[in-house]
């Protein structure tokens, strides 16, 4: 068994789990290198990014966007 079948079986039967790991290990390794503070930051910006591209997938206009935010 290969690198690939082991993370698509993972992703396949265990998706909650597997991501929860990356997340923590993403946040872990990023605290120890460059601290809790910058790490929060990072990770307050990769939220705001994620939920702006849902919205714009969801084939919401980036103005409908920043009007909501800046309400």
């Amino acid at each position: 068994m290969d690198w690939y079948e082991i993370i698509a079986e993972l992703w396949n039967n265990h998706r909650g789990k597997f991501l929860g790991i990356i997340i923590g290990l993403t946040f872990g390794l990023l605290t120890a290198l460059v601290g809790f503070w910058q790490t929060l930051f990072i990770s307050i910006c990769i939220v705001i990014g994620y939920l702006i591209g849902k919205r714009m997938d969801e084939n919401e206009s980036f103005r409908e966007i920043l009007e909501r935010i800046l309400k």
